[in-house]
């Protein structure tokens, strides 16, 4: 199985980056949204998940 890392269309609150997190690893997306939260109030949250929004490509033209 090839499994690649996009951006959730399906899931998406912001930039659909914790949905899409939560779709590659199999895993509840919200509790990759507790931990971005955590990294936000620890500094360093914000420009990871900033720089995953701008590096991560956009899942919408995805055959199923």
């Amino acid at each position: 199985m090839n499994k690649k890392l996009y951006l959730s269309q399906k899931d998406k609150k912001i930039g659909g980056v914790c949905g899409g997190l939560g779709e590659y690893f199999d895993i509840d997306p919200t509790i990759i949204r507790i931990v971005w939260a955590i990294m936000i109030f620890s500094g360093v949250g914000l420009l990871a998940y900033i720089i995953a929004w701008l590096v991560i490509p956009n899942g919408v033209n995805l055959e199923s």
